[in-house]
């Protein structure tokens, strides 16, 4: 009887071998070091920042859009954007932005900005610049026609105060290594940042005109 329980037991053993042996490591169709590489360009992939990036007129650098507004008056776009100013110089992370000057008759409205830049924030870290900029709407039947210009900077104000113009720190010319492909250290923060918000401004405008 012990002897027919140890032939079981011997081919229930010999059954689990023969099924582990079925086992094998599946290959990886990138390894671990190509993974590590694709990783680390998605994390500074910076096409965007590039060539072109921060539009230049006249050598001062100005963003602009010409918005469409199929179906609404000169009047109707000038109240949609003025109000929508009003709202934006008002948000959080203002400083002392306001609908400056309008002008009814020829549809035009100008409003400074000045708001905190935020690189990074954290319980013991907190890296920002004060953020200015001069926006000036050119309203008409169907579309507005809208300008940022005069961009400027004041940075670690507390410690060191570092003004500093658009035009002197964020231009092709000043931010990007002389192939262009890489955004320089020290302004790269300032370029990425500025461009984001530019594109944010502009969007919040269009929408207003949907």
């Amino acid at each position: 009887m012990k002897q027919m329980m140890m032939a079981v037991l011997l081919l229930a053993a010999s059954a689990v071998q023969a099924q582990d042996s079925q086992w094998t490591k599946p290959q990886q169709s990138t390894d671990a070091k190509q993974q590590k590489t694709l990783l680390g360009k998605q994390a500074t992939d910076d096409s965007k920042y590039l060539a072109g990036a921060v539009p230049e007129v006249d050598g001062k650098v100005v963003f602009s859009r010409q918005i469409s507004a199929p179906g609404k008056s000169a009047a109707q776009v000038y109240d949609l954007l003025q109000a929508r100013l009003q709202q934006m110089a008002q948000a959080e992370g203002q400083i002392k932005s306001e609908v400056a000057i309008v002008n009814p008759s020829t549809r035009e409205i100008g409003a400074t900005f000045e708001e905190w830049m935020v690189f990074k924030k954290s319980a013991i870290v907190l890296d920002r610049t004060r953020f200015y900029y001069t926006l000036h709407v050119q309203c008409s039947d169907g579309r507005a026609d809208v300008t940022i210009s005069r961009l400027r900077y004041l940075y670690e104000e507390e410690r060191d105060p570092q003004r500093l113009t658009a035009e002197e720190w964020i231009t092709d010319r000043e931010a990007l290594n002389k192939k262009q492909t890489k955004l320089l250290k020290l302004s790269a923060k300032f370029r990425r940042k500025t461009v984001d918000r530019m594109d944010e401004v502009l969007n919040v405008l269009t929408d207003a005109l949907k």
